[in-house]
């Protein structure tokens, strides 16, 4: 039943085998390189739209219930390491990507909460919302995708608790500490239709900014599935080269995308012959260090505290990359 769920229903291979017919009926042969490219390309293009929309409706759906105030007093329950678990844990029913976390760490740091808090809350965001769970179970099956949230969760509670101990308050810009964010502003209560309604226009919203991504990310999926040599990926990302997280972590960081853009290019790599963990260090740079989400986060915060998350972060994703590595044969 957990093989059927993993295949045809969240990875739609009947999909992919409906398109590969379709295909071979217009007379072009999908064991070609354009042909496997095309089918790729069709059936991604098709598919994690499909998934996005749907879990963007759901999770957007459950998002209406935490407003900014709502989390501020929830996130005020708590104390130490624990409310730095919930920080992260909020950060996987909000925003996509990581420019659209930062405005909400801005408010919840104006708000007073814990500066870790926030950065636990920032870290977590982008790298481990409940849509790329889905998304990552939906090619590489239900251990692999449980593994990188579980780490991506980790790696947020700890950094946030790290810059919590080293009291960096001071390195926050001073328009954003002295602020007087709404977020303390109480919001009247949403219908089920409000709801409804909001969840709509999230994935809407959601759909156009990052379906650009998914289009470029399907592309050089395509391009790495069908045209790239094996050799090529093993070399420069297997296990004949020990560097191999280290340079996708350095690549990953200058790129701009999302989990869903990401996904179609890491399913290609694997497939190539890739190490599962330098694969999971790449996809974890981009959605968590892309060069646009850090010069928004530099806006808000000071260059120390700015070095501090980046090193962090760029630790705490090569410690998963190497672990990942070293175990592999579990997951795979």
């Amino acid at each position: 039943m957990g093989r059927f769920i993993q295949d045809q229903i969240l990875g739609m291979k009947w999909l992919n085998a409906l398109i590969g017919k379709g295909l071979s009926a217009l007379g072009m042969d999908t064991a070609s390189r354009w042909g496997g490219s095309i089918q790729f390309f069709i059936y991604d293009i098709i598919k994690i739209p499909i998934l996005l929309c749907l879990l963007i409706f759901i999770i957007s759906y459950i998002q209406s219930f935490f407003p900014p105030e709502r989390s501020k007093r929830i996130l005020g329950r708590f104390h130490g390491i624990g409310v730095n678990i919930i920080g992260a844990l909020l950060g996987t029913v909000t925003p996509f990507c990581s420019c659209s976390s930062i405005p909400v760490f801005m408010g919840f740091t104006s708000a007073g909460l814990p500066l870790g808090v926030t950065f636990s809350f920032l870290i977590s965001s982008p790298m481990v919302d409940l849509g790329s769970l889905v998304l990552l179970m939906s090619i590489f099956g239900v251990k692999i995708a449980a593994a990188y949230v579980v780490l991506g969760l980790v790696i947020a509670v700890l950094g946030g608790t790290l810059i919590e101990e080293l009291h960096m308050e001071a390195y926050v810009e001073d328009f954003i500490r002295n602020a007087n964010s709404s977020v303390n502003i109480e919001t009247p209560d949403l219908t089920v239709k409000d709801r409804l309604i909001y969840a709509k226009d999230q994935v809407v919203s959601t759909f156009k900014k990052v379906f650009p991504y998914i289009l470029i990310g399907v592309g050089i999926g395509a391009v790495i599935h069908n045209w790239i040599p094996e050799s090529w990926v093993e070399t420069v990302l297997g296990s004949r080269n020990p560097f191999g997280v280290v340079l996708a972590t350095i690549v990953g960081v200058p790129m701009y995308a999302d989990i869903f853009g990401t996904i179609p290019v890491a399913e290609a790599l694997l497939a190539k012959g890739a190490l599962l963990g330098t694969i999971l260090s790449f996809m974890m740079a981009v959605t968590t260090l892309s060069l646009p989400s850090l010069i928004m986060l530099r806006k808000a915060v000071k260059p120390k505290l700015l070095g501090t998350f980046i090193a962090i972060c760029t630790l705490g994703i090569i410690i998963v990359g190497y672990g990942f590595n070293a175990f592999q044969y579990i997951f795979i």
